[in-house]
């Protein structure tokens, strides 16, 4: 005869709402992360001339959409 066995367990009073708490923030600062490095690349490339961004393929009307 086989044995059944529950292993399941509810989880602790809060766990969920603590770790829906920490997944928020959690995303919130990867958010916040690519904001700031996608506005760092477009104040880099702001910084070179026409001539520069051509040579890496990109125009300046490009920067925008990056």
């Amino acid at each position: 005869m086989m044995a059944i066995y529950n292993n399941s367990r509810p989880a602790p009073f809060g766990a969920v709402t603590t770790y829906r708490i920490v997944s928020a923030f959690d995303n919130l600062r990867e958010t916040l992360t690519a904001w700031s490095v996608k506005r760092e690349t477009r104040k880099q490339l702001n910084k070179l001339s026409d001539r520069e961004l051509n040579d890496i393929g990109l125009s300046r009307s490009d920067i925008d959409w990056i």
